[in-house]
């Protein structure tokens, strides 16, 4: 039996009274149609079991301020609460044909109480099926996971794997929060056990996201993001959806070799940050992100003010087999050459240089084009004069006897070693 203005509730609102009268009145104004033969009312759309759960198809009667009323046949009549609708997004108009699942029948009211699908439902012990989301409350921390309470006071797990799409260390931050999960498996013997997934709901979120930022990411475009994971070659930065890799080389205009502590030192995880989008690949899923485009270059500012001939003070920044490289401007190195390290021969650079030392160099040479700076350490030093009677004057380094070339000579002394005391031609 269908509620008149005489038979509905008195524990309702005014607004919820005011509302079935309406839809009531919808009905009432619309042509009764023919009973099919067999005498049965004719229903709105085939009945689907999904989940537990009915699915029903039917036309929008009346849209109130709190409910929207939907026929489903003649004085079949469910309700669906506006609060289905955030901020009215995706609402029905009266004469749309919308899809809904039946939760329960009031017989008190006559009514169906119907939810959309896909939306988080409210829990009832009874009615709890796998594959249904629905809302809980994290009220427990252990070391597998979190414990809801849902359904009037039941208890369900949520594993650790299951939470959130990347690993959270610290699972107490989740105490207090309202989670929307999906019923994994249920067993209702004994005290019952239920297991929650959050992962999929994500996952399908996510992946809509995903869908609607590659409609609208372009090559040059600049967008923020937040730093999901870093790497030793580089980090991968989340965009709303889809995660792009900042590598190392586009990370700082600073000389950085490949590896975790490196990249650290730039970015954290969790950290904001605006990138700009170099290359997209949509076949491969990859997108490449560069964030020292977006700074200015020091180096072009730098080589304004560094002149060639010019004597600076700067820091060994890294040492290599061939020279040392020597920051002199915040971002800008230059190389001194293991032969412009000092006026003698210098067979290891470390003999002459520290990590982290501060020098002085002569500029000689700067290459904006190519980003080179040669510096030079031993002509910021006197150079040393030959012996009185030595051919080529002051300034040039001394003659060396054939004992100073066997004692500092490496491919002597490693013919030598081959040899041992083999007597070498050649007069040695």
């Amino acid at each position: 039996m269908q509620p008149t203005p005489d038979t509905v509730p008195n524990d309702l609102s005014a607004e919820m009274k005011a509302e079935i009268d309406q839809a009531m009145a919808a009905l009432d104004q619309k042509p009764k149609a023919a009973p099919p033969s067999g005498g049965k009312p004719a229903i709105r759309g085939p009945r689907v079991i999904e989940g537990g759960r009915e699915k029903r198809k039917g036309k929008v009667v009346s849209v109130g301020p709190t409910d929207v009323f939907v026929e489903f046949g003649p004085k079949d009549l469910g309700v669906v609460e506006r609060t289905q609708y955030p901020n009215d997004e995706g609402l029905p108009k009266v004469g749309d044909e919308v899809e809904v699942v039946i939760t329960k029948r009031d017989h008190n009211e006559g009514l169906l109480l119907c939810i959309r699908p896909g939306s988080v439902q409210k829990a009832e012990w009874e009615l709890l099926e796998p594959g249904q989301t629905i809302e809980g409350k994290v009220v427990g921390v252990n070391k597998g996971g979190l414990e809801l309470e849902i359904a009037g006071g039941h208890r369900a797990f949520l594993p650790a794997s299951q939470v959130g799409l990347d690993r959270i260390e610290d699972l107490s931050v989740m105490m207090g929060q309202k989670l929307a999960c999906q019923v994994e498996r249920i067993d209702r013997r004994g005290k019952g056990n239920i297991v929650l997934s959050r992962r999929h709901l994500l996952l399908e979120e996510r992946n809509a996201r995903r869908d609607k930022l590659r409609e609208t990411l372009k090559e040059g475009q600049t967008i923020d993001g937040t730093v999901r994971k870093i790497m030793a070659f580089g980090a991968f930065v989340d965009l709303g959806g889809l995660d792009g890799l900042v590598h190392i080389s586009d990370m700082t205009h600073d000389r950085a070799t490949p590896s975790e502590k490196n990249v650290g030192k730039y970015v954290k995880e969790g950290q904001s940050v605006r990138v700009i989008i170099l290359k997209t690949d949509w076949e491969n899923n990859r997108i490449s992100l560069g964030m020292k485009q977006l700074q200015e270059d020091p180096f072009l500012t730098a080589t304004n003010q560094i002149k060639e001939g010019e004597e600076v003070t700067g820091r060994v920044k890294s040492i290599t087999e061939f020279g040392c490289f020597v920051e002199v401007a915040p971002g800008i190195e230059g190389l001194v050459h293991i032969s412009e390290l000092d006026w003698r021969r210098v067979n290891r650079v470390e003999d002459v240089v520290k990590a982290d030392e501060i020098i002085k160099v002569k500029v000689l040479k700067v290459e904006a084009g190519s980003r080179k700076v040669s510096l030079s350490l031993k002509q910021t030093k006197p150079a040393p004069e030959r012996p009185a009677g030595a051919a080529g004057g002051k300034g040039r380094e001394p003659k060396r006897t054939a004992e100073d070339i066997a004692k500092e000579d490496p491919a002597f002394r490693r013919l030598k070693e081959k040899f041992g005391n083999q007597k070498l031609r050649g007069g040695f």
